[in-house]
């Protein structure tokens, strides 16, 4: 029996890592960090040189990287059916999707640092905040287009790995980005929402990074 830990803080991507092995359902082992200057602590960075979570040990070796992490987990427990083989037919689609979820996450890390991570206000661009979140609603427009053929899932094989990490990424794009025009995304994600390992991986009420449910774009006060 392998032994997996999961090095997982609440509200990142480390969260789409966290899904998964939920769905895999395999035991694992969860070292909870906090998102703060500990993550570049010698011990750590000797698990993620960059002092950046997710991180994965596994048999005493270690990764990191959300989505080569998605790739090896997928690929080390192919009987659960949510990667794509090399020689099947939506392997291309899939590896598009599963990445695409980091695209997501980019325009996501740059509102977050907008919003949260930046204390004054004089610091923080309304023109960046605009155009970020515009920037996400092109990434909706992507997936409802995806989603426009008779499918609940991204790919017409059924639920993968691509569901859970765009979804993960759809989870916090949400705090900044509405799905109001976007119908056929909104129930895809309203899908997942209802998956027991989807409920598993979210975080508790304490210590939240984001503690609002919604940022809007603003203008900077006078």
């Amino acid at each position: 029996m392998s032994r997996i830990v999961l090095h997982h803080c609440p509200q990142t991507r480390s969260m789409r890592s966290l899904w998964l092995l939920y769905e895999l359902d395999v035991p694992f082992e969860i070292v909870e960090h906090a998102f703060d200057k500990s993550l570049r602590a010698p011990a750590y960075l000797l698990v993620s040189p960059a002092g950046r979570v997710p991180a994965l040990e596994i048999d005493g070796a270690r990764m990191f990287e959300t989505g080569a992490i998605t790739e090896y987990l997928c690929e080390r427990f192919p009987e659960v059916g949510l990667g794509r083989e090399a020689d099947h037919g939506e392997r291309m689609e899939w590896l598009v999707w599963v990445h695409f979820a980091e695209t997501i996450s980019q325009h996501v890390a740059a509102l977050t640092q907008q919003h949260i991570v930046l204390r004054d206000d004089t610091m923080r661009s309304p023109a960046v905040m605009k155009l970020e979140a515009a920037r996400l609603s092109k990434c909706y427009d992507a997936i409802e287009a995806r989603l426009n053929a008779p499918r609940d899932t991204l790919l017409d094989a059924g639920f993968s790995a691509a569901d859970i990490s765009v979804g993960q990424a759809m989870y916090l794009a949400l705090k900044f980005c509405t799905l109001e025009q976007h119908p056929k995304t909104a129930a895809w994600f309203k899908h997942l929402q209802s998956r027991e390992a989807f409920q598993k991986s979210l975080p508790d009420s304490d210590g939240l990074l984001y503690t609002q449910d919604f940022y809007a774009p603003w203008d900077m006060p006078e």
